[in-house]
């Protein structure tokens, strides 16, 4: 196999395991309501259970990013999906809230070696010319791993319960680290035009990080978009069935549609326009990203304004949505490759998903929940309701967790200026790396 099949083989084995990953990581989001009403939860504890994955993926991060620069990346890879599979395969066995949640925490500890290791390798396996195309294949693991654990979990939990569906997610990952195997660990920086290999920037790699200015903006930018996303992904399933009154099975049919068929497309999109638009002008691609989020806005707010029963337009304006939201995560990623030497990439990689999963991910589906079950109290006591407990909220739920829906598109407005605020500073990031790379005098990186 020659470098450039390699690379290809890579790319295609990184997909398989981030569609694991995110199956894996969306099975709580798609069996959620018999989990719900087995333990007597509220939508809170519910949302509690995308929050323990989302912490300890986290903090954990950190020092997987480290690794990753440091040791070969399809090692820590090959832990780390080991790791998440035999815990997801674990959570079928849980017996109690606690039970469930402590599994979570170790499905977190295993994921989060997947990031920044895929990350780091694509970064050495593409050029910067290519590195869009490429993140969007390997970031299109999201939306099919959505889609077939939404599709897949739904059935297996109506037919066989959602403990069987725990066990059906998480074997496959098995396979993949055999996979891991036979992938080609590159050098680091093989591919950049100028190369430095492991060379790094003096000081500590973290404040260098956080010293480039289109870095704070798409850490910011990256809490604001995972909190829309992770509440989105935990609530959607309940939404459906709450709202427009869809059983398990056909629930989770509508999201796989959604998130599989109608979203899928623009994390190529974003790719494609991304890497069209950085030929053009340096901040093309993180405009593309601006623009796609401003149109996402209008398409959230009147798929929640839907009434009940109307399903298909729900599933049509969401999918929409969901689309052009999707555009972020190719230009994004490919821009942190682009700002970052290849040698700090795992941990420049770490440090964004600490804060997109810190202050996004992990409270998304939290505060979501919260503000469904405040607005679930709020139905209640205006239809005359006073003793408040789970049997008698649950006729609510479903116009509670509506008006919590809400939330997102406001969110996504402000990170509609986030991202354009990255735009104006990154066209100096690459340029001051680039100077680096060739042994340059950096400028002083400002906002312009």
């Amino acid at each position: 196999m020659n470098k450039k099949q390699a690379a290809y083989y890579g790319l295609a084995v990184l997909f398989i395991i981030n569609a694991l990953n995110f199956f894996d990581r969306q099975i709580i989001g798609a069996v959620g309501e018999p989990i719900r009403k087995e333990f007597g939860l509220s939508d809170s504890a519910l949302g509690a259970l995308n929050t323990a994955f989302t912490l300890i993926y986290a903090f954990i991060g950190l020092p997987l990013g480290k690794l990753a620069d440091k040791y070969a990346r399809k090692r820590i890879l090959a832990v780390g999906v080991f790791v998440w599979s035999i815990m997801t395969a674990a959570s079928g066995l849980a017996q109690s809230f606690w039970q469930i949640f402590a599994m979570r925490l170790g499905v977190g500890v295993g994921e989060a070696t997947c990031a920044p290791a895929a990350s780091s390798l694509i970064g050495d396996y593409f050029p910067s010319a290519k590195r869009g195309f490429a993140m969007s294949i390997f970031m299109l693991g999201l939306p099919v791993g959505l889609a077939l654990s939404f599709a897949v979990s739904g059935a297996v939990a109506k037919n066989y319960g959602w403990r069987a569906a725990f066990l059906v997610a998480g074997l496959p990952g098995l396979l993949c680290v055999l996979a891991l195997l036979f992938l080609r660990e590159p050098n680091r920086g093989e591919e950049e035009t100028v190369v430095v290999g492991s060379k790094k920037r003096e000081g500590s790699s973290y404040l260098t990080i956080l010293k480039t200015p289109t870095m704070i903006w798409l850490i910011l930018s990256g809490a604001l978009h995972n909190f829309n996303m992770y509440a989105l992904g935990g609530f959607i399933t309940p939404y459906l069935m709450r709202h427009h009154g869809l059983d398990i099975a056909q629930a989770n049919y509508y999201a796989m549609v959604i998130y599989g068929i109608l979203a899928a497309p623009g994390l190529l999109l974003g790719g494609f326009i991304g890497d069209w638009a950085k030929r053009k002008r340096a901040d093309g691609a993180l405009l593309v990203a601006t623009v796609a989020i401003l149109f996402s806005v209008p398409f959230f707010f009147f798929s929640i304004g839907i009434p009940a029963g109307e399903t298909i337009t729900f599933a049509a304006l969401i999918g929409a949505s969901v689309s052009l939201m999707y555009f972020y995560y190719s230009i994004v990623y490919a821009t942190i490759t682009d700002i970052t030497e290849p040698a700090s990439r795992g941990t420049a990689m770490a440090v964004y998903f600490l804060a997109m999963y810190l202050l996004g991910a992990s409270l998304g589906p939290y505060i979501i929940g919260l503000v469904s079950d405040y607005f679930t109290q709020q139905a209640a006591i205006a239809a005359g309701v006073t003793l408040f407990d789970p049997k008698t909220l649950e006729p609510f739920r479903g116009a509670g967790l509506r008006s919590a829906m809400y939330v997102v598109p406001v969110l996504s407005t402000l990170l509609m200026l986030v991202l354009f605020a990255a735009s104006r500073t990154v066209k100096k990031d690459v340029a001051n790396l680039q100077d680096w790379m060739k042994g340059k005098p950096e400028e002083k990186s400002l906002s312009t």
